[in-house]
């Protein structure tokens, strides 16, 4: 899974801080998470739904509000309000870079702010809720009522929330009690998935009846169960992902919308260290990178290893047609390839190949099956070489289709 740094400017010019969760093969949609009051982006559900979702081809965006976790600001000066403005700017910032997002997700007082958010959002389709309070101001029953006195009576005082101690200002308050999201709700107008669990003890249950109530159709119900408000086990957060990437289907961008890839891969920095990058192969997504001891993140292959892993697969498959053409009873096929350099040679790139054929094959089909490993389409690439069109910031040529390669086995084995 391919997780890469995303930072936009928010609402009030400060920079927040996300981590967009790719899709690992074709991308169905676009999402943006909003977490809990407090919590930030690397709150452990936030992170598990995000990466789930991102498994099932839904990208998703999590970021800290303004004066959490890695985005700039203060926590004294936050504001609901702003928390909603920041995820219409975060929609704009993916809209910018070509993810459009077409789903809101928010989690306790994000799946408030998620549903104020959309009304200004025409392209969110969507909106899903999880242990979402229906009134705003519920939230201040989180805080001890002498503290919320002190900040009444003097603008501010620290507030010891979650086990944390924050520094919270009467604007806060002030903005949290103003707040009139029932008119929200029933403004929203998207189809609204709510999912609550009834033994919830931050926000009751009856905040998501509510909810449901106050919501128009399409609208959809889902208990979860047992589960507590910040869904610390992993079952419960694998429940509310699988909900929400089945439910969300048909407000998603269809995959037949995704245009047809122009190129066999793409690799992008990510910004997390000096050389990883993020590879786009036709619907996959993968990392590549360098090893520590030459000052990589080692989060992935390094490029010749994905060289040598082309050479191990391509030689794999060949020889796996061969003898499936052949009917020879091999029942398991293995190539290790390793890369290596003698610069005094004239052609010093050396890749040494090792295959394992498993069955009850004679020696005379073997010493045959090892023939055709030569003849595997990469191997006859590397060997010969090949010419180059380098272009800056122009598409490349059109690709050969995906059939081509599947074409030049069957022409190698045809033998």
């Amino acid at each position: 899974m391919v997780t890469r740094p995303f930072h936009f400017s928010g609402s009030n010019g400060k920079q927040l801080s996300g981590r967009m969760e790719m899709p690992g093969g074709r991308v169905r949609g676009w999402a943006i998470f909003a977490h809990c009051f407090t919590c930030g982006k690397d709150n452990r559900a936030a992170v598990r739904i995000a990466r789930l979702l991102a498994r099932q081809g839904i990208g998703v965006l999590r970021f800290d509000f303004a004066g959490l976790g890695d985005s700039e600001g203060e926590f004294a000066d936050s504001r609901f309000s702003v928390d909603v403005q920041d995820i219409e700017a975060a929609a704009r910032a993916m809209t910018d870079e070509g993810k459009a997002p077409s789903l809101l997700i928010g989690h306790s007082l994000g799946g408030a702010a998620a549903i104020a958010a959309a009304g200004a959002l025409p392209a969110i389709r969507a909106v899903a809720t999880v242990n979402a309070p229906f009134d705003v101001a519920h939230t201040l029953h989180q805080f001890d009522p002498a503290a919320l006195a002190v900040i009444d009576a003097e603008g501010a005082a620290d507030v010891l929330l979650g086990g944390r101690r924050f520094h919270v200002g009467r604007g806060l308050i002030d903005d949290l009690r103003q707040q009139d999201q029932g008119a929200r709700i029933a403004a929203l107008r998207r189809p609204l998935l709510v999912m609550h669990a009834p033994l919830d003890d931050t926000v009751g249950i009856e905040n998501a009846t509510k909810i449901y109530v106050a919501a128009r159709h399409p609208k959809s119900f889902f208990s979860l169960d047992d589960a507590d408000h910040l869904l610390t086990r992993p079952q419960d957060v694998e429940r509310v992902g699988s909900m929400i990437a089945a439910w969300a289907a048909p407000y998603l961008t269809a995959p037949t919308d995704t245009p047809a890839p122009t190129v066999d891969a793409e690799a992008e920095e990510t910004g997390d260290g000096k050389f990883q990058v993020a590879i786009a192969s036709g619907d996959h997504v993968f990392l590549a990178d360098e090893p520590v001891s030459v000052g990589g993140l080692g989060s992935g292959p390094s490029p010749f290893d994905l060289l040598s892993s082309a050479l191990a697969a391509c030689t794999t498959m060949t020889l796996r047609l061969y003898a499936e053409n052949k009917k020879w009873p091999v029942t398991r096929i293995r190539t290790a390839v390793g890369h290596d350099k003698d610069v005094s040679d004239p052609r010093p790139d050396q890749f040494n190949v090792r295959i394992d054929i498993e069955g009850p094959i004679d020696d005379d089909q073997r010493a045959r099956m090892m023939e055709i490993a030569e003849r595997c389409p990469v191997h006859r690439t590397l060997e010969r070489g090949a010419r180059f069109s380098t272009a800056a910031g122009e598409p490349p040529a059109p690709c050969e289709p995906p059939e081509a390669h599947m074409e030049a086995m069957d022409r190698s084995v045809d033998v």
